[in-house]
């Protein structure tokens, strides 16, 4: 029995480990890195809820590219309810916030200015 459950526990962690690399394999690996070096993989997927809002859900909300910026240095967790808050993230250069949000954008389909 005891076998039998290290077993289930292992494949369990394995399939978790397995989903996590295939959650960030549809990452682009400027955006991947962008999103290591600030933290922003620890909380977001492009389609997957995780402690924050999957990135399409984001794009859907259709924000533009500047408001996305704004809402990366402040975020407003009204916007989100059912969402732990985000900690502003003050420390991302405008460039690269512009690049992340023009990414998050391109998940709905539709351009952003």
């Amino acid at each position: 029995m005891k076998k039998a459950f290290g077993v289930l526990v292992a494949a369990a962690a394995l399939a978790g480990f397995s989903f996590n690399a295939q959650a960030q394999d549809n990452i682009p690996e400027d955006m991947k890195a962008l999103m290591t070096k600030y933290t922003c993989i620890a909380c977001h997927r492009p389609d997957v809820k995780l402690v924050g809002p999957a990135y399409k859900d984001v794009a859907k909300k259709k924000y533009t590219n500047d408001q996305i910026v704004a809402l990366i240095y402040e975020p407003k967790p009204s916007n989100w309810p059912g969402y732990p808050p985000m900690a502003p993230m003050k420390q991302v250069p405008k460039e690269d916030a512009l690049k992340l949000a023009k990414w998050i954008n391109s998940l709905g389909g539709g351009k952003k200015k």
